[in-house]
């Protein structure tokens, strides 16, 4: 096992206790404590998966995911100290994988550490890359969305998920169908999470074509309706 993970967090004793747990499971480790210095190690260090505290000197947790996310999708878990769903759901709009409230266990962590890596060390590349309608593109290789063959931003979470409904017109599919194709099997979040998307999503794609449209199926989740 030879992925290499940046800790990032302020305080040294979370790092060094991070660490710990990632180095005896054989995982390579790099730590930093402010943003910048997060950022400087990212671009030098080329890290397999990113554990970001948001509360940060210089840069915030916030900040230093949407540097990321600008030209890479490396898996990124984010470490908060509020319980909000505010700040959750920021999270994953901005591009988060995962996120954990602190004060956490450090085994949990190790365990989503493990469940984010195995998805994304194991995911196929779809042999389709790219699905088209009027007006719409999804292109899940650059993890491009453009509409009205303008290049709309949107945080890689959308895209797939857009792309997996939209692969499969007029399939209906539960949240929790949705978790496990999308997030992995074993993602440890909630079915609000896929709502949350799906509105983000629904503004984005507001009046592109009455003939394709996400849909929520009353009881049952949601679809990608192409009317003929």
């Amino acid at each position: 096992m030879n992925s290499k993970i940046l800790i990032v967090d302020d305080e040294k004793n979370i790092v060094e206790l991070v660490r710990l747990y990632l180095d005896k499971e054989g995982y390579k480790t790099i730590c930093a404590y402010s943003g910048t210095e997060a950022l400087e190690l990212f671009k030098s260090q080329s890290p397999n998966l990113i554990i970001l505290d948001i509360m940060l000197p210089e840069m915030d947790g916030w900040q230093v995911c949407k540097e990321i996310r600008k030209n890479s999708e490396v898996p990124i878990i984010m470490l908060t100290a509020k319980s909000d769903t505010f700040d959750k759901v920021l999270g994953l709009e901005l591009g988060a994988d995962d996120y954990m409230t602190k004060p956490f266990e450090a085994k949990e962590l190790l365990a989503r550490v493990k469940a984010v890596l195995r998805r994304t060390e194991t995911q196929e590349s779809p042999s389709n890359k790219e699905v088209r309608f009027k007006n719409l593109s999804v292109n899940i290789e650059n993890y491009e969305l453009r509409i009205n063959s303008k290049i709309v931003e949107a945080p890689p979470k959308e895209i797939e998920l857009l792309y997996f409904l939209a692969s499969h017109p007029n399939k209906v599919y539960t949240r929790e169908q949705l978790l496990e194709k999308v997030w992995g099997f074993d993602y440890f979040g909630d079915s609000r999470t896929v709502d949350v998307h799906i509105k983000r999503l629904r503004e984005k794609l507001d009046g592109v074509d009455a003939n394709c449209q996400l849909e929520t199926v009353w009881g049952v989740g949601y679809k990608f309706k192409v009317r003929e």
